[in-house]
């Protein structure tokens, strides 16, 4: 099929295979189309349907909540292309930005499944044809039989990885974490589309490090720092990393974040914020190289970060709450420029 999306500035052409994403579909063929999230659930993707027929893969997908009832809209994430079809975006089409490695999807299978917490788990994905990517970028992954994709950013780096590693969360009433953090999951076949995402790694911008992430959010922080760190980049800039969780019993990755600060003592500090409790003594103890502090992971940066913020570009993750409160702590008490800000919003 051929689709054509029309934005205010210019219009694109490109062929759409039976049953793709039409988002998936430009994606592919290498054009900016625009997105936030890729899996059904900001919106960002909407658009409206003037000529064709779709159909909605989704029909459930959060993001729905975001069309006009009776317009025509459509969430291009969700929808493919029964015939030709021509899309009106509410804007321009989104200019191309550094050089990325062209979406595409990917097959693979789950594999070290791993529990971190009680309520945090880790797998891998390895891959039936190894995958190049941009360190901070993220995957759409798909279980069979599971209806729409969920956006999970890679934790570790590499320039053609043949496994991909993440990290997720257990959600009440999540299809995706519930079916993960089951039994007997290793083995089974998973798809995958990517890479997505522009809250990317760039070692030529020669920038100080700053990241501030909660919860699981911090994989992609975490391919960030493995990118720099396989390089002489910590070497010559500074990398501050402030990573928020509610309680001890939910801190994970400790140790490899300490491995990083014992590598680089001198440019790279790791700072844990708990914003539902004191800290206890033993987890400063068994981590004598990380530093810990009480209450949210924003604020903790805005102590230390007072007076620092020269030559830097910092990195942000998380639930949306914590990348907003982040975002305006940095653009008004901080007067970072927006343009030094990266951020990837998955809801």
């Amino acid at each position: 099929m051929n689709i054509e999306i029309i934005g205010k500035d210019r219009s694109v052409r490109f062929d759409a295979n039976e049953g793709e994403r039409i988002l998936q579909a430009g994606l592919r063929n290498g054009f900016a189309l625009p997105y936030e999230c890729g899996s059904g659930t900001c919106g960002a993707c909407r658009a409206k349907l003037i000529q064709g027929e779709v159909d909605d893969l989704w029909p459930e997908a959060p993001g729905r909540k975001y069309l006009k009832s009776g317009a025509g809209e459509l969430l291009m994430c969700q929808h493919a292309a029964r015939e030709d079809c021509v899309i009106q975006l509410r804007s321009n089409l989104p200019e191309a930005g550094q050089a990325t490695p062209v979406p595409r999807e990917h097959g693979g299978i789950l594999i070290d499944v791993v529990p971190l917490t009680h309520d945090v788990m880790r797998f891998s994905v390895e891959l039936q044809d190894p995958c190049s990517f941009l360190a901070g970028q993220f995957m759409l992954v798909g279980l069979p039989g599971l209806q729409g994709a969920r956006a999970y950013s890679m934790v570790n780096f590499s320039q053609s990885a043949h496994t991909l590693e993440f990290v997720i969360k257990k959600k009440p009433g999540g299809g995706f974490s519930n079916r993960l953090f089951g039994d007997h999951m290793d083995g089974v076949p998973m798809t995958l589309f990517g890479p997505l995402g522009a809250a990317s790694f760039e070692a030529g911008v020669k920038r100080n490090l700053l990241c501030i992430a909660g919860g699981t959010g911090i994989a992609g922080i975490m391919s960030i720092l493995a990118h720099a760190a396989s390089g002489d980049y910590l070497s010559c800039h500074r990398a501050d990393v402030f990573f928020g969780v509610r309680t001890s019993r939910d801190v994970f990755l400790l140790r490899e974040l300490g491995a990083l600060v014992e590598r680089y003592p001198e440019s790279v500090a790791v700072t844990i914020a708990l914003s539902d409790e004191s800290v206890p003594t033993g987890l400063r103890e068994r981590n004598p190289s990380l530093r810990f502090e009480t209450g949210f992971v924003h604020e903790a940066a805005s102590r230390a970060m007072a007076g620092r913020y020269d030559r830097t570009r910092a990195y942000l993750a998380g639930t949306p709450l914590g990348v907003e409160a982040a975002l305006k702590m940095l653009l008004l008490e901080a007067r970072l420029s927006a343009t030094e800000i990266r951020y990837d919003k998955f809801g």
